[in-house]
């Protein structure tokens, strides 16, 4: 008997690749798209990429028929409210600059997903990420690096749990983007040349605050900007506005070049100070996932990723609490963000993860 898998289909050509490599290797596939984003005109659905919206589902629908396999929509917007939308918003009225990717990712493309297709009959869910899913001679699953560096989206996946990866294929993580778009141009796939979509799907025009404005609880207010020794320096628009090494978007003279060192949210300042003292050799993480590890010994040594674009540098872990790790990088690290995450590797295998505090 075929294995069955469910597809998320996002309207894009990786997940529509996806779905049809896993036919070409026999699977029993369906196709899913996930829809997740809020009540809104189809236009706007259309200027943020087509991630979750009308679009995306007009594009998977079409996928699904050249590849003749069943297809369904999928309502998760509660799901995708309360875990990501709500998240996203609190955390920077909180002062820190959260991933509403990988929350997404965790909470939503797989644990509400994954229930559901399980419920259905499936054995498997699949995406179109780029990476790879192994299982370890420790018997554990984990993430593995695409063969593409320009395109590896394992940072953003680092907190599946390991009944999440069992029951996951990632398909397209051994070929580059080019090879992706030119099997779906051969196969006469719409979404061929589709632009890849934006990363916040929910925020237009990448204006967070104003959207933060619109869904919390009205304007965040304005505050000061001040130095390490709490010297006002100028007025800042409200907290949500700034991240940590931020120069840009400041709208303050000072003769010299400033940055975002620190928010405090209990006193609604935004700390500024000199490019030098953006670096350092000591971050902290919690709300803690291993992978490639049940846990981590007294201290081990690893390649720390503090964002997504961070292309990684080495350092020694050791855990310092029960939900709590410290990481010292052998090279100081700069502008290191609450709320981001700090993902751990050994070779090409992700170790595990948590959040920046």
């Amino acid at each position: 008997m075929k294995k069955k898998v469910v597809v998320g289909l996002s309207g894009g050509v990786d997940s529509s690749v996806a779905a049809w490599l896993l036919k070409e290797q026999g699977y029993d596939v369906i196709g899913v798209t996930m829809q997740i984003w809020q009540d809104e005109p189809e236009l706007i659905q259309e200027e943020n990429g087509g991630c979750c919206g009308l679009s995306a589902v007009d594009d998977a629908r079409r996928v699904a028929q050249i590849l003749d396999i069943p297809y369904y929509v999928m309502n998760f917007k509660k799901e995708f409210k309360a875990n990501v939308m709500d998240y996203f918003v609190d955390e920077y009225l909180h002062g820190r600059t959260p991933n509403p990717c990988i929350a997404c990712n965790r909470y939503v493309k797989w644990e509400s997903l994954l229930q559901r297709s399980l419920a259905i009959g499936a054995d498997y869910i699949a995406t179109g990420h780029y990476a790879r899913i192994e299982q370890l001679p420790n018997g554990r699953y984990a993430i593995r690096n695409s063969v593409t560096a320009a395109k590896d989206q394992t940072y953003a996946l680092y907190n599946l749990t390991q009944e999440q990866l069992k029951r996951t294929l990632m398909p397209i993580g051994d070929y580059s983007k080019d090879q992706i778009r030119d099997m779906a141009e051969k196969i006469g796939l719409p979404t061929a040349h589709k632009k890849d979509s934006q990363e916040i799907c929910f925020v237009d025009d990448n204006d967070y605050a104003g959207f933060i404005d619109e869904y919390g609880q009205g304007k965040v207010p304005e505050g000061n900007f001040v130095d390490k020794d709490g010297k006002v320096l100028g007025r800042h628009k409200g907290i949500t506005r700034y991240t940590i090494g931020q120069r840009k978007g400041l709208n303050i003279a000072l003769g010299k070049p400033v940055f975002v060192q620190k928010i405090c949210p209990e006193t609604n300042e935004v700390v500024l100070g000199s490019n030098e003292d953006l670096f350092t050799t000591t971050v902290r993480a919690n709300r803690l996932n291993f992978m490639a590890v049940e846990d981590i010994p007294e201290e081990i040594e690893a390649l720390g990723k503090i964002r997504y674009n961070h292309r990684g540098d080495t350092c020694k872990v050791k855990r310092i609490g029960e939900d709590l790790l410290e990481c010292h990088f052998d090279t100081p690290v700069r502008a290191v963000t609450p709320g981001q995450a700090l993902v751990l590797y050994q070779g090409e295998h992700v170790l595990g993860g948590g959040t920046i505090v």
